[in-house]
């Protein structure tokens, strides 16, 4: 089966070069297991899955470890947490770099356990769903800054990218291009399956399958909105308690992430709920039944689904170069009121006034870039007026915007405003 190289393996490699050990987390089928063997294929493997090499290492982990020259990749290695003290003990004593490998499909087991037993020890690398760039063989790889820099470097290896809908409804994970044969909706009913049978039920023991999957329903449609915890409780019938918990468990999971709001003492008006997303449209459209690119593109939650998407990419670029995408990016939505104008189909202008928002705030050297997402081919300068909220924060400085759209040409739209084709993303 044909590979897709990941962006992320020349930052695996310096890490296993220059750490005792190295453990690759990621959701569930994100590829992190395909990786490694690509990368290290002379590396020994073994797979705690395995019932008898499981029973050996529960019951003598040191000697288990002792049985194993190094290097050593040992995937679902949070199925026996013992062992890694006996890993600790191991690499206590040595001082060479690059002796073990770790993987697991329970990101929070596996994390939980290399915070207790081997911190300082373990390079971690996060790998996400496939990007555009991975799926078109783009082998640019910064973090998107919609500044001159970027957008300079990012256009020695723009490729348009076909029919962008296809590919939101299809999804990120590799599974489905290595196998293009492979029935969408089989494989997204079979990882909702296995994922609430295996991965929820091994943190919170919930028995009632059919209730978290309506909350997983009730979550997915909500994908790129505030996030409302009474409402989803309503939705489903539970408590908010209930929902708070499990919206946890779809973090821990990388099943959903929460893109917190943008606030400082300058933009006293800012609303202070995190937006959810779904870190893979493709497993949204199926649990909100869009069975269809084509009734996706024009259905009722186009907008919120085009807004994932390209959220969605935009953090994959930070990830993918090792850096915490939670300390650099934020949306902004306040109770300021924004003046826009409206252009109607007889060519009437009207003047509206709604909050302002910001889709998203990327924070870098003191510096603000806004970027707001639209789905249409031909944005405005006015769809930008939110922006200059920023100009409130007297302790940092606004940075070129950018319009992320559909649009196939990059337009400046003012002097410190572009409008971007999702081909530079």
């Amino acid at each position: 089966m044909p590979y897709i190289p990941r962006a992320i393996e020349p930052l695996l490699i310096r890490k296993f070069q220059t750490y005792k050990s190295v453990a690759v987390t990621g959701a569930r089928q994100v590829g992190k297991t395909r990786m490694t063997k690509e990368l290290f294929p002379e590396v020994r493997r073994i797979n705690l899955k395995n019932p008898n090499l499981l029973t050996a290492a529960n019951a003598d982990p040191q000697g288990f470890m002792q049985s194993f020259e190094r290097p050593l990749f040992i995937d679902e290695v949070q199925e026996c947490p013992r062992l890694l003290s006996s890993v600790k003990d191991i690499l206590d004593e040595v001082s060479d770099y690059g002796n073990y490998l770790f993987s697991g499909s329970q990101k929070w087991s596996l994390m939980e356990g290399l915070s207790d037993s081997l911190s300082g020890l373990v390079g971690i690398i996060e790998l996400a769903g496939l990007s555009l760039r991975e799926i078109n063989r783009i082998h640019f790889n910064e973090r998107f800054l919609p500044n001159e820099s970027y957008i300079k470097d990012r256009e020695k290896e723009l490729k348009r990218y076909g029919d962008i809908w296809k590919t939101i409804h299809r999804g990120f994970y590799p599974e489905l291009y290595e196998h293009p044969e492979k029935d969408w909706e089989d494989f997204y009913q079979d990882y909702a399956k296995t994922y609430i049978e295996r991965d929820v039920y091994k943190i919170t023991k919930v028995r009632d399958y059919q209730t978290f999957y309506k909350f997983m329903v009730s979550v997915a449609a909500r994908t790129g909105q505030t996030l409302d915890y009474t409402s989803i409780a309503s939705d489903i019938g539970v408590s908010v308690d209930t929902v708070k918990s499990w919206i946890g468990i779809l973090q821990k999971t990388d099943v959903v992430f929460l893109l917190q709001p943008y606030c400082n003492s300058h933009l006293n008006r800012a609303i202070k709920s995190p937006k959810i997303y779904f870190r893979d449209t493709g497993l949204a459209c199926f649990l909100t039944a869009w069975l269809t690119p084509e009734t996706l593109r024009n259905g009722a939650m186009a907008g919120h689904m085009f807004e994932t998407f390209v959220v969605n990419e935009i953090i994959k670029s930070f990830i993918n170069v090792g850096k915490d995408y939670s300390k650099y990016v934020f949306y902004y939505r306040g109770k300021d009121k924004v003046k826009r104008k409206r252009v109607d189909a007889s060519g009437t202008v009207h003047e509206e006034t709604e909050e302002s928002e910001i889709d998203l705030i990327i924070e870098e050297d003191g510096v603000l870039y806004p970027v707001e997402i639209k789905k249409g081919t031909n944005p405005t300068a006015s769809d930008a007026d939110a922006f200059v909220l920023l100009d409130k924060d007297l302790s940092k400085r606004r940075g070129t915007g950018a319009i992320v759209c559909m649009g196939e040409h990059k337009i400046k739209l003012r002097d410190n405003l572009y409008s971007l084709p999702i081909d530079y993303i």
